[in-house]
């Protein structure tokens, strides 16, 4: 009898399903993010209090942060990854027109913050579709790939001469171009107007996608090359139109260069550029930092709670604990990649390398704003700054490879 009951509890054992499940590195480094949203936040946000034209308090702001968390990402990422890869394989191309529908109508009857055109309003709430549309447009990059995996080490994602009328170069275009690159063309021209940086990250985590889809070096080459010149010539011709964020991001742009290029000896810190300050700020914080509440450059930070998220960070814990929470978000595609090498069918592959290097690629872009590497961007944190549309997506998106990591086509040993 105390055998058959021994057995029987070891069975229900097995029949529970645990509720958090698959790759529980991802998770710790989820909770860890999190956590680190709500100290960054609940911190940065003191400098409102000698804000007049803001209502919000450090109370209020940490309420609202915390909503956030446990309305939108938590329940997000918990249904992400309870819900089979093979649903989102499904959804795939309804999930994409739908948000590029909807990005498209956020220049239409979208509410405009910072004169950029990006939400759409939802009662209380704003929602800002492009954030799910870079996850859609992953996802469709996927899933045109895994459908010619068995060519795909010897195509030709471009056409071979300029003789596009030819039955050769039109089979080209209709077979392979619009198929695996015409997703993303039309994701990083619905999304350039408004946020030119966004579209990039789109574009930098599709190239990363097709080298690790086997797509030849010299296609991948040669899409580079055309790429960024027809992007060269789309940004020169919205800042002189004048059309969405063209002009917007040539300022910054030429702030930038006058910034590298000069001494920019300045008497006050107001007359600072943003980037100058969060590398005052950085450079406050030192190796240690100043302490949790006690950073001296808040009050000058631009939103240090958002796009200088991670300076702020820097300033109160140190260059130590920011180089760590660096190596966070790159663990994240290692372990993105882990998962891919268990992966049997080539769509989840893609999708959790495509979804990894779409999160890590946000913050690195982030990251080197802060260190004056780059331009300007106005690009958030991924699960640490303030903000309900890209909480979410990330969440999702992390959810998604999570999703991946328990899927019964994986080893459970590695």
């Amino acid at each position: 009898m105390e055998v058959t009951g021994h057995n029987n509890s070891q069975r229900e054992a097995q029949r529970r399903i645990p509720i958090f499940e698959g790759d529980r590195t991802l998770w710790i480094i989820y909770a860890v993010l999190i956590v680190i949203s709500v100290l960054v936040v609940y911190s940065s946000t003191a400098k409102m209090v000698y804000d007049i034209s803001s209502s919000l308090t450090t109370t209020e702001s940490l309420r609202q942060q915390l909503m956030l968390i446990m309305v939108m990402s938590l329940p997000m990422i918990f249904i992400a990854h309870k819900v089979n890869y093979t649903f989102y394989q499904r959804i795939t191309k309804i999930l994409f027109w739908l948000f590029v529908l909807l990005t498209l109508a956020t220049y239409v009857v979208g509410s405009t913050t910072n004169g950029a055109a990006r939400w759409l309003p939802i009662g209380p709430f704003k929602f800002q579709p492009s954030e799910i549309l870079k996850i859609a447009t992953i996802m469709m990059l996927a899933r045109c790939m895994e459908d010619r995996q068995s060519t795909i080490h010897n195509i030709k994602l471009l056409p071979t001469s300029f003789k596009l009328r030819s039955a050769e170069q039109k089979r080209i275009l209709r077979e392979n171009t619009w198929p695996i690159l015409g997703p993303v063309i039309v994701a990083c021209g619905v999304i350039a107007p408004a946020h030119i940086s966004s579209a990039a990250i789109i574009g930098i985590a599709s190239l990363l996608m097709l080298y690790i889809g086997r797509v030849p070096k010299r296609e991948i080459l040669k899409i580079l090359v055309v790429g960024a010149s027809v992007a060269i010539i789309g940004f020169t011709l919205l800042s002189l139109v004048g059309i969405g964020r063209g002009s917007v991001g040539f300022t910054r742009l030429t702030r930038w260069i006058t910034e590298l290029t000069t001494d920019g000896n300045r008497s006050y810190v107001y007359e600072l550029s943003d980037t100058e300050r969060a590398m005052i700020a950085i450079h406050n914080g030192g190796l240690m930092g100043e302490g949790a509440g006690h950073s001296t450059s808040r009050a000058v930070v631009i939103h240090p709670e958002s796009d200088y998220a991670y300076a702020f960070f820097a300033s109160e814990y140190g260059v130590i604990a920011a180089l760590v929470l660096m190596l966070l978000y790159l663990w994240i595609t290692f372990r993105s990649i882990e998962i891919c090498r268990r992966c049997t069918t080539p769509y989840p592959t893609l999708l959790a390398a495509g979804l990894g290097l779409l999160i890590t690629c946000q913050a690195m872009l982030h990251i080197m704003v802060q260190v004056n590497l780059l331009p300007e961007t106005g690009q958030t944190l991924p699960l640490i700054s303030r903000g309900g549309s890209s909480l979410m997506s990330m969440s999702i998106a992390l959810g998604m490879i999570i999703s991946i990591s328990r899927a019964p086509n994986l080893t459970t040993k590695r």
